[in-house]
């Protein structure tokens, strides 16, 4: 059994890989161990009887993770090494394998949520091998009893005159096989006739070699025939009386029935490279049949074989609103569909979560796995029937053939994976080719997230503000925070080239935590150097991934509280999809927010999937009105409708509404004509520096 906490140890000098993980692996039943140094990550492992997970960064300040993983695995040689590089090389890969690691990852991270599934996998690893190593220990432990027990009530024996042939068996030896002991013959072959035909040959030789004396005892395990007409697994056991010149006369032993151990045994090792949910091959199967198919591919031949690695695009939806029941009985239906369109060589497997894999053994072309996958997305699109109603859900499907350059089953298996995600970004329910030029995309994206990390370090960040006006006096009223990159070569960068990626990786968090804390400092500048009624405010965008956070509420309430900027005059903008996403988090966080006097505002309204329901019961203070709205507002069209329908909403619903993207005069005049309260665009100003917001400021502009 596994302990109730798994204990994750996780070795790194930087600070934000610390945040980062901690963040992706932190979940119920984990307990995580952060250290910096080589010293500190030796004296955590010689300080704990478990350790069932390392992510170690391969190069320390004081010395290598290769040498911690080392210390590691001598310690605790069951448990599995995730390593963890700044460069995406074959050496890296190299390595890792030479220590014996489970994979290794580079810094930064490609994708958060795969690496949380790499957390996931190398911890369901390291617990197999764990339970494979107590299995094997129980079964030594099991025949070490065997063989010291004396023939016990339970054995049959048996006894063997050399000469004659002639033999005798315990009323317990006949009952063992369903026979009575007046039809037996007395004859050694009422034995040696019933054993296996595999096993009958090796029975004879060994008890011939104990009979001449080249053995110094007789002992076999076999199959012998019960009258019930079943095979049953007996350990045979024996000891020879010798003559003067050393021949054995006469050969008297036991017969113990080892059935119920031998399937036991059977049946663990099957349950140690199956999965418990599907009854498929899992990772640790799956791994060792992409080797042989890899070594078959090296012989040459024109061997070729394909790997599909398939997820399920609805699985949270359907585990999350039926249940986990319900989310295993879809796992397992899935597995017998996908068994469906296989042929008799190849194999499927599930390797955890909602990801299935398939080898396509010994195949033509790229059209014949395409085939297959095609074959997949049309089995799969049947509704099946859970909890009395049909559940629908569709595959991404990567494929990946295989090439000389893979040397490992990780490589091809790591082809396949870039391709799938193609296939969810494209959209989902679709299956993509592995391409290498997918793979330079993959190291351009490692490269911007490197260098999105030393931008956190480095500080490299700035913030514009873009003027928010009160539409009634034509006075600023407050000011929204916008984030560039002041790159060191490239130059000043807009957020929509690289937002994207901080969000994927989770880096958004640590820039967002930056973002705020500089401009509620700057926030108080103004409060103090221009105040008026009512105040001035600062308008701050965060993201759902940040919203969902549990630590979200604590990060502000101090920045608040260190720059005494009163909480009314902060507000955050979130997204449609922010709120739509209805994590229970995310609900907690904005009631405490609203708790602390932030205002909140709802961007790009218009834009997304908002309905009444959602808008009645959200703490939102402010509608923005999408700038595509806006574009067209002084033309006849459907905009002006729009504009009016939202601003009357807002209206019934006691909120405030801004526009976004005012450009010209005439759709000012006609914004105010329809009651709007507040708007932003470039007709009053682009997004500028903090000086120069402060100039415009002290000339009291107004519109």
């Amino acid at each position: 059994m596994t302990s109730e906490l798994d204990t994750i140890l996780v070795v790194d000098d930087e600070e934000v890989v610390h945040t980062v993980v901690g963040e992706v692996i932190a979940e119920p039943g984990r307990r995580v161990l952060h250290v910096s140094t080589a010293k500190d990550a030796i004296k955590a492992i010689a300080s704990h009887e478990d350790i069932d997970l390392a992510l170690i960064d391969k190069n320390l300040p004081d010395g290598s993770g290769v040498d911690v993983a080392r210390v590691l695995r001598d310690r605790h040689p069951n448990t599995p090494v995730i390593l963890m590089t700044g460069y995406a090389s074959l050496n890296s890969a190299i390595e890792a394998l030479r220590i014996g690691a489970y994979d290794y990852v580079t810094k930064p991270f490609e994708d958060i949520n795969r690496l949380a599934l790499e957390v996931r996998n190398a911890l369901d690893a390291g617990h197999l091998k764990k339970q494979q190593q107590r299995l094997l220990d129980d079964l030594k432990d099991s025949e070490r009893r065997y063989s010291l027990a004396a023939a016990g009530v339970n054995d049959g024996l048996w006894e063997w005159t050399v000469a004659t042939g002639g033999s005798y068996f315990s009323e317990r030896w006949s009952h063992m096989l369903g026979c009575e002991q007046s039809n037996l013959d007395g004859n050694i072959d009422d034995w040696l006739k019933r054993i296996h035909e595999d096993d009958a040959e090796r029975v004879r030789v060994a008890l011939q070699h104990h009979v001449e004396g080249r053995s110094s005892h007789f002992e076999d395990e076999h199959r012998i025939l019960h009258s019930d007409g079943t095979y049953r697994w007996v350990v045979a056991r024996g000891m020879a009386e010798r003559d003067a010149t050393g021949k054995g006369v006469r050969v008297a032993g036991s017969l113990s029935d080892v059935t119920v151990q031998r399937l036991a045994e059977q049946q663990m090792r099957h349950d140690a490279f199956h999965d418990a949910v599907t009854f498929l091959p899992n990772r640790v199967l799956l791994m060792d049949r992409l080797s042989l198919a890899l070594a078959r591919t090296r012989r040459g031949s024109g061997h070729q074989f394909a790997v599909l690695l398939l997820d399920l695009d609805r699985f949270k939806v359907v585990n999350d609103s039926l249940g986990h029941a319900a989310g295993d009985l879809l796992l397992t239906a899935t597995a017998r569909r996908l068994e469906k369109c296989l042929r008799a060589g190849d194999t499927a497997a599930r390797l955890g979560g909602d990801e299935f894999a398939i080898i396509l053994d010994d195949i033509a072309a790229v059209a014949d796995a395409v085939t297959v996958a095609e074959r997949v997305q049309l089995e799969l699109s049947a509704p099946l029937r859970l909890h009395h109603q049909d559940v629908y859900t569709t595959t991404s499907i990567g494929i990946a053939l295989s090439r000389p350059e893979h040397t490992r089953p990780e490589e091809i298996l790591r082809d396949a994976d870039v391709a799938m995600y193609r296939a969810k970004a494209l959209g989902k329910a679709r299956y993509v080719v592995f391409d290498p030029t997918m793979q330079t995309g993959a190291v351009k994206q490692l490269e911007l997230d490197s260098a999105l990390r030393q931008a956190i370090e480095r500080r490299e960040f700035v913030l514009y503000y873009q003027p928010i006006v009160a539409l009634g006096s034509g006075q600023i009223a407050g000011f929204e925070a916008l984030i560039r990159w002041q790159h060191p070569e490239r130059g000043l960068v807009p957020p929509m080239e690289f937002i994207p990626t901080a969000e994927d990786t989770g880096l958004i968090v640590p820039i967002s935590n930056l973002v705020l804390a500089e401009a509620v400092n700057q926030l108080r500048e103004l409060l103090e150097r221009f105040p008026q009624d009512p105040p001035l405010f600062i308008s701050v965008n965060v993201s759902s991934k940040h919203l969902g956070l549990p630590g979200l509420i604590g990060t502000i309430g101090q920045i608040l509280l260190e720059t005494r900027v009163p909480a009314s005059s902060l507000k955050l903008e979130i997204t449609e999809s922010a709120v739509l996403e209805d994590s229970a988090m995310v609900s907690l966080n904005l009631d405490k927010l609203k708790g602390l006097g932030i205002e909140l505002s709802m961007d790009d309204f218009g834009t997304g999937y908002s309905s009444l329901s959602y808008l009645h019961r959200l703490p939102i203070d402010t509608l923005k009105i999408d700038r595509s709205f806006i574009s067209n507002l002084g033309v006849d069209g459907e905009n002006p409708v729009i504009v009016h329908t939202i601003i009357t909403l807002a209206r019934v619903l006691g909120m405030e509404v801004v526009a976004e993207g005012i450009e010209t005069e005439a759709q000012l005049m006609q914004l105010r004509a329809l009651g709007c309260h507040q708007g932003q665009g470039y007709f009053f100003s682009k997004p500028r520096p903090a000086n120069e917001i402060v100039e415009m400021l002290e000339r009291r502009p107004r519109w």
